[in-house]
């Protein structure tokens, strides 16, 4: 998965993290109860969000157990369970095994064939199960495909696709909350899908891969990143206003922190480390 939706850990509260890590640990347990070892390899923060998200919505009744697993054997940890830990488990499989697929399709990469081989029988019930949301993820990975083929400059097509099926997967209920459940999904996947883009770029460009960014920057190199950036600010603006729509009270500042500092924890690294190879070496 991509992992940029994350929190922002040095700007939240003890206890909104120790909220936080409960649902980040609930949905590690479900991913395995419900897929065995390699479903606990797949556990995102992306996902988490949505865990967080859908919970704080809707407030379902829910567990709280103190358990100890592999990555922690001597201390029992908090985790929260419900049936929105489970549902983003079971999109977490999803992905997964599309992102899999594509990772194979474009790298000719063996370890993430057979993860796509491990999760197929999986990823085929769970068609079943969720017929509207992998109905979604199906079309728009194969558009995506096409449209990496073809070489678009389109960047709010190509970047809306990963948007449109991460907006479907944000529904879980057919219901009042949908459209901005959706809208939101929608901006966000188009942000994640442009950080990747960027975080990738140099390694797209020696590989000869499709990137959005390569030929904007190409075109305008001294301007690329602030327009980069003022595309990324967008996305985030439109996403934190639909958020801020929804009447959610439980979760709320966790959620926050996500979307208004978290998000950009990462493209900090980035760029730091783009200015890092631009500087040159110091005399010795």
């Amino acid at each position: 998965m991509f992992g940029y939706v994350c929190i922002n850990r040095q700007e939240l509260k003890v206890k909104d993290y120790e909220t936080y890590r409960s649902y980040y640990c609930g949905l590690c347990h479900d991913l395995h109860r419900r897929y065995g070892r390699i479903g606990q390899m797949l556990l995102n923060y992306d996902m988490t969000f949505l865990a967080v998200l859908l919970t704080g919505l809707y407030e379902p009744g829910q567990v709280k157990n103190r358990r100890r697993c592999v990555t922690h054997p001597f201390q029992r940890h908090e985790l929260i369970h419900n049936g929105f830990t489970e549902y983003a488990a079971d999109m977490t499989v999803l992905l997964s095994y599309q992102k899999a697929v594509d990772d194979w399709r474009d790298e000719r990469s063996r370890p993430r064939r057979a993860l796509a081989a491990s999760l197929r029988s999986d990823y085929q019930k769970l068609k079943i199960k969720y017929p509207r949301q992998a109905r979604t993820l199906d079309e728009c990975v194969d558009l995506l495909a096409r449209a990496e083929r073809q070489n678009s400059r389109d960047l709010d097509y190509v970047a809306g696709l990963t948007g449109k099926f991460l907006g479907e997967m944000f529904v879980c209920r057919e219901d009042e909350w949908q459209a901005d459940l959706r809208s939101l999904g929608f901006y966000l996947g188009k942000f994640v899908y442009l950080m990747d883009a960027f975080e990738d770029m140099e390694k797209d460009r020696k590989h000869g891969n499709y990137n959005i960014f390569l030929g904007m920057r190409q075109e305008h190199p001294e301007a690329f990143e602030k327009m980069v950036e003022s595309i990324l600010v967008d996305m985030m603006s439109q996403c934190s206003r639909v958020f801020e729509r929804l009447p959610i009270l439980q979760g709320a500042e966790i959620l926050r922190n996500i979307l208004y500092s978290g998000v950009w924890c990462r493209y900090s690294v980035i760029l730091e480390q783009r200015r890092k190879k631009k500087q040159p070496s110091a005399e010795k």
